[in-house]
């Protein structure tokens, strides 16, 4: 019993020790919360480093990576605990608590019972600890490091974040996730990756990918630009000579298609926080080959508008375009694609910025020129005056896609829309039928009854779109639409880690069904598939829930 109260008196330490150490507090536990060692703390190992989750079906984790493990915790009470992303503390009781030592070794002070461990996996126990960590290199020594000094190790980095001022509980605790997120999604330069690199989810993508870095790198910049640059960089890392980049990544190895041109976009935003014309000079080059890429290689039929590469795999038909299992890429091989050219657009808008500011004039009329062309191209030829609203163009049937996705508001973010557009896409965002349900925007218009379903691009919401499509009123001064949609999503962002403790990839529109029951490509959650299960912890929602609530702070102070 007195070790018990020791315990629990150095959770109190721990915990009253920052503000937003505090918020994490929470009752009820939840499943799905990833665990991992952070390269913001030392260097990771991608394929060997120890990867965990909360469990689902009670107090415990589950270790994934780079073998599994279950270890369960006996303890009937949960009045109190915190889980960041590498470290916990449950108040038990008996306390229980954790904390990642580095990139393969977790310590547990308590009483836990491992129930299940596979090769790759060891433990070992020793008093009243556990030690768990990845076969290779496992050092049974760190039983006996210092528990309370790795501890504050670990939770130094959170506890000095200024939040902003006068967040409520529910956004504290939210703020608090989703900065726990950012972090341990970090991993360190390795193989032929030079700088910090971020992923999806630690688990199951674990990978790199193109526009996910971009978006991270939108919540990094609030809290540390530097690793908001080298999100950006590390992707560049891997550029191929004739300028390609892939859409995903390892430290050793590149996939065959390219997905949403969107570096540019970060790359200002970040420079709009804390300019460094040193940097956008050495990204000049790189972003302008990365588009040429596109340009030259996404262009078939050479009518001057881009098309994804459309793979055709049921669950996955499109992965170039992010939009893996769209409605849109149902029944087409060749398509115009809005959300394609309104990227691109965007792309060339920024470069021209960006070589105006290093003095190069006649490359700044040269990309301005392209993005004034592929602005009239997407208004003239993929507005479907017969829905009032941007489709893309099947280029084998020679008509309009009969799809209303989310992708039609994104010529908006580069100033494609001509004002008449712009004010029926307003009126299509407003109205329930369309794309105005409880929580917009569905990325399937509520109405169409031969698209719609709950499943991953299908129907739910992505944060990621919800951002752009809010940058696209605020550009034709829809402000009110665009701070609307803002706040409804920090809303249903911080409702949900609420309710089930992660910050989701994607979000029912309806609000009828929790984040883990939605479909993800075709069928229900599944222990034994991961790629069918929402992902829990997801980056980019924790990313732009962070920046919405600096860039929110901000606005009220002006």
């Amino acid at each position: 019993m007195r070790n018990e109260r020791q315990a629990s008196g150095r959770l109190e330490m721990m915990m009253g020790q920052g503000e937003l150490l505090e918020s994490l507090r929470r009752t009820g536990w939840f499943g799905g919360q990833l665990l991992a060692f952070s390269a913001v703390d030392g260097r990771t190992d991608f394929d060997g480093g120890l990867v965990a989750r909360t469990a689902f079906d009670g107090p415990g984790i589950e270790v994934m990576l780079p073998g599994k493990c279950r270890a369960l915790f006996p303890t009937t009470s949960l009045s109190r605990h915190a889980v960041s992303g590498d470290w916990f503390c449950l108040d038990g009781p008996p306390p229980i608590r954790g904390v990642f030592l580095d990139a393969h070794h977790l310590l547990i002070d308590g009483p836990i019972e491992i129930v299940h461990a596979e090769s790759g996996i060891r433990f070992i126990k020793s008093g009243n600890r556990t030690l768990i960590g990845a076969s290779s290199p496992f050092d049974s020594a760190k039983v006996d490091e210092d528990f309370d000094a790795s501890l504050q190790k670990r939770q130094e980095w959170l506890r000095r974040v200024r939040p902003p001022a006068g967040l409520s509980q529910a956004a504290s605790g939210t703020f608090a996730k989703a900065l726990s997120i950012l972090k341990t999604q970090v991993y360190s330069p390795e193989g032929r990756i030079r700088h910090r690199w971020t992923t999806p989810d630690r688990w199951p993508h674990r990978k790199m990918w193109l526009w996910d870095s971009a978006f991270h790198a939108l919540g990094w910049r609030h809290i540390d630009p530097g690793i908001a640059r080298d999100a950006i960089m590390a992707v560049f890392d891997l550029q191929a000579p004739d300028g390609f980049v892939a859409h995903m990544a390892t430290p050793v190895a590149t996939s065959t298609i390219t997905q949403p041109p969107v570096l540019a976009l970060s790359a200002r935003w970040i420079d709009d926080i804390c300019p460094d014309p040193g940097w956008i000079e050495t990204l000049y080059p790189r972003l302008c080959a990365y588009v040429e890429w596109d340009l030259r290689n996404r262009d078939s039929d050479r009518n001057g508008l881009l098309e994804w590469v459309v793979e055709g795999d049921p669950q996955c038909r499109c992965g170039e375009s992010g939009m893996d299992n769209s409605p849109r890429f149902d029944a087409s091989t060749r398509l115009d694609a809005v959300d394609f050219n309104s990227f691109v657009s965007l792309e060339c808008e920024t470069i021209a910025k960006f070589a105006l500011a290093l003095g190069d004039e006649a490359d700044a009329a040269r990309w301005g020129a392209r993005h004034a062309e592929l602005n009239q191209l997407i208004s003239k030829c993929l507005w479907s005056e017969d829905q009032g609203f941007f489709v893309d163009y099947d280029i084998e049937r020679q008509e309009p896609s009969k799809v209303l996705a989310s992708s039609g508001f994104l010529p908006l973010i580069c100033g494609a829309a001509s004002n008449a557009q712009a004010a029926r896409l307003a009126e299509c965002m407003a109205d329930p039928a369309l794309f105005g349900t409880a929580f917009p925007v569905p990325s399937i218009a509520a109405k169409d009854d031969r698209f719609y379903s709950k499943d991953m691009w299908r129907g739910p919401v992505w944060i990621n779109l919800n951002w752009l499509i809010a940058e696209g009123f605020e550009r034709y001064g829809y402000s009110e639409a665009a701070d609307n949609l803002r706040s409804q999503t920090m809303l249903q962002i911080e409702r949900d880690h609420e309710a089930s403790g992660s910050l989701f990839e994607f979000y029912d529109d309806r609000g009828e069904i929790p984040p883990p029951d939605l479909l993800r490509k075709g069928k229900a959650a599944s222990m034994e598939s991961p790629y069918h299960q929402v992902i829990h912890d997801y980056g980019w929602t924790a990313a732009l829930y962070v920046d919405l609530v600096y860039r929110k702070n901000h606005d009220s102070l002006q």
